[in-house]
């Protein structure tokens, strides 16, 4: 079957261990918007979100709310569906993965995987981190998972294998074959370079619990939760089905176009997912998009933190549209982006009510006041070069913003909208229609005519672009300009001059009224509520980092978060200790030329995940490019050290941070009583790779 004008866009379908936050909104606002355009340009669309349901972690959870597993799924599913139902969210299917039809699907798949041969039986001894359901390659029990710094549990047990292995070559030839494959760039470089690292063959089933899809013909197995959850993508279209209509389905959107995800999860997406699919003989997604985390005031959203932000508080107050265009509008996507209600409100106020809604509500009103309420026709003799300007920004603002949707740049697109929004209020305030309305002879009529239809064109195609945006107040723009059901507006004939002539306004009304400031005080107390609720009611309360530290046990005098990052904020230090006069032990001259030092510039910056300290960057040293992690987020933000000049030890023993390796170190001061490092550097310009003597 044809399946060029389809588009299949998916979510990462959410794990049930915590409520729904408006980091889960992040990701499926996105996700919405894409498909809500494309829908808009003609194309046949299918979105998919849903919930991951099984393994050890809800197993835990539900015994310790005195509930099975799949009550406890169950309410934690219809939360994100009534959710997504309540924010309209136009999704084509919710897939669960207690689904009989996913269940079906995921031991076809296993099925296939076995008899190509690459599933075999074996058994793991090692560690396994419950919370991200991770196989982790740590020095013994006790020891920080990689990827969320908890306490590591040691398991022996039967299992079956994948020969993720016999996968690294095809990996590597396809991510060079499809460099679109992986976005952005860096999450990229990230994959392939832990691809090259060496893969290990995975454990595919557990034994030692039961709440999961039982392996097929060896039902004291069930199947890991990943290769479980991974094949949602293609069951929920019809994958394992029997069916001719699910076979038809699934021929017609596979593969994927898009999978949405967090950056934190790349490793299973990018790595296991394209794996599973080539030794299974099946087409691969064609591309995997990973954007940053969205920080509530610049700090990562999380329970034990408890600075969850939940989408009922902004959506009982300003509504969805404010949420979704902040979300959109504030966030630079791919990067991570930071939340606040005092921001909110700002971006609600200055981009909505006064600049879109302030457009609409006056254009709008002196129409129903000057021409009883229809679209005036335009006057060619009454044309200025000021319509003329009008005119020509809204044609280049149309393609402008098709480009950079197209490209994920979805912040620059609504800028882009938003130069039109304030072109067409600036030129609305220097023609001053209701002056001309003053004037009753013939020219000043049709003068005042071509100001307002000017006027309206230009908020006309906003509206149309905006839409998959903020579906609600453009809907109602839409119907107040009398121009019927925007839903049926085909973006590809977007143009300027379409309003039909004779065109009746709608009832004309405000569509964003202006926020006062006591709203960002209401949602800090309706957060605060909502939070202390949830503590009472919580079916499976997350245990707060200092009643299990994570990494506890890991290395003895250390602090839990020390454990990870190999820094003590105090105690026993881990280094001879230096004073202000020098350090307590002299060396010699040929101990300090073993000290290698480079000139490195910073390519790459961005903060690692969990850890409040450090940065991971990739650092040109002139020979080659070196990942580093270091100690440094305190004292300087990513973005500008991109660019700069610094100096390392390159000779270091490699050694793993947050299961980052970090090859080398940065060499910083340590300034004040708070020691915050400040980097070494130079006055002249020194070339990269040069080595200091």
């Amino acid at each position: 079957m044809d399946n060029a004008n389809k588009f299949y866009i998916t979510t990462p379908i959410y794990y049930v261990n915590a409520r729904p936050h408006i980091g889960h909104t992040y990701t499926t606002v996105v996700c919405d918007t894409i498909a809500r355009r494309q829908r808009m340009m003609g194309v046949d669309t299918f979105f998919l979100t849903g919930t991951d349901e099984h393994g050890q972690k809800i197993e835990r959870s539900a015994a310790a709310a005195g509930c099975s597993p799949k009550e406890f799924a169950d309410k934690v599913s219809g939360e994100f569906r009534a959710l997504w139902d309540r924010m309209k969210i136009t999704c084509d299917d919710f897939i669960r993965t207690t689904d009989p039809r996913h269940m079906r699907g995921v031991q076809a798949l296993f099925t296939r995987l076995q008899e190509r041969g690459y599933i075999y039986k074996g058994s793991y001894s090692g560690q396994y981190c419950v919370y991200d359901e991770l196989y982790v390659d740590a020095a013994g029990p006790g020891a920080p998972c990689p990827e969320c710094g908890r306490p590591t549990e040691t398991v022996h047990e039967e299992n079956y294998f994948f020969k993720l292995s016999a996968m690294e070559q095809p990996l590597l030839k396809y991510y060079a074959e499809h460099p679109d494959f992986i976005r952005p760039e860096t999450r990229r470089n990230e994959v392939i370079a832990f691809v090259r690292s060496g893969l290990r063959d995975l454990s595919v089933s557990r034994t030692s619990f039961k709440w999961g899809i039982p392996v097929p013909g060896d039902p004291k197995h069930v199947i890991y939760v990943w290769l479980d959850a991974l094949a949602n993508y293609m069951t929920a279209i019809g994958y394992g089905s029997d069916d001719p209509k699910d076979k038809q389905k699934l021929e017609r959107y596979w593969p994927a176009d898009v999978h949405m995800i967090g950056k934190e999860i790349v490793r299973f997406h990018c790595v296991y997912w394209p794996a599973f699919l080539l030794a299974a003989d099946l087409p691969l997604p064609r591309s995997i998009i990973a954007h940053g985390w969205l920080l509530f005031e610049e700090s990562k959203m999380s329970k034990s933190r408890g600075n969850i932000v939940r989408s009922e508080t902004i959506l009982d107050t300003l509504g969805q549209d404010a949420l979704r265009y902040f979300l959109l509008r504030e966030i630079v996507f791919g990067q991570d982006g930071s939340f606040s209600f005092d921001a909110l409100v700002q971006r609600f106020n200055a981009d909505l009510a006064n600049d879109l809604g302030n457009l609409s509500s006056r254009t709008l009103s002196m129409i129903a006041r000057y021409f009883e309420g229809e679209i005036p026709y335009p006057s060619p003799a009454a044309k200025t070069a000021a319509d003329e300007a009008i005119e020509k920004l809204a044609q280049q603002t149309i393609v402008d913003f098709h480009a950079q949707f197209e490209q994920f740049q979805f912040s620059r697109a609504l800028e882009t909208a938003w130069g039109l929004v304030s072109a067409v209020n600036k030129y609305i305030v220097e023609n001053e229609p209701w002056a001309v309305a003053e004037r009753e002879d013939r020219d000043s009529r049709a003068r005042l005519a071509t100001i307002l239809r000017t006027s309206v064109e230009g908020l006309r195609i906003v509206t149309a672009l905006v839409h998959p945006v903020i579906p609600e107040a453009t809907a109602r723009i839409w119907g107040q300009l009398g121009l019927g059901d925007i839903e049926r507006l085909k973006l590809p004939e977007l143009a300027w001059g379409q309003i039909p002539n004779g065109t009746k306004l709608g009832k004309v009304e405000a569509v964003f009224p202006r926020a006062d400031k006591s709203m960002i005080e209401r949602m800090q107390q309706m957060e605060q509520q909502r939070s202390a609720e949830s503590e009472q009611k919580a079916t499976s309360p997350e245990p707060r980092a200092e009643a299990q530290p994570a990494g506890t046990g890991a290395q003895s005098g250390l602090r839990a978060t020390e454990a990870v990052t190999g820094t003590p904020s105090s105690g026993t230090p881990l280094i001879p200790s230096v004073g202000m006069s020098g350090p307590t032990e002299k060396i010699t001259i040929d101990d300090f030329l073993k000290v290698e030092l480079r000139v490195g510039e910073v390519k790459v910056a961005e903060k690692v995940k969990g850890a409040d300290k450090l940065l991971r960057m990739e650092v040109d040293i002139g020979s080659e490019v070196r990942q580093i992690v270091a100690g440094i987020a305190k004292a300087y933000d990513p973005e500008k050290l991109v660019g700069r000049k610094v100096v390392i030890v390159a000779n270091l023993q490699p050694r793993k941070l947050r299961g980052l390796e970090s090859n080398g170190m940065i060499v910083a001061a340590s300034m004040g009583d708070d020691g915050l490092p400040v980097l070494a550097g130079f006055l002249e310009d020194v070339p990269v790779g040069a080595k200091l003597k």
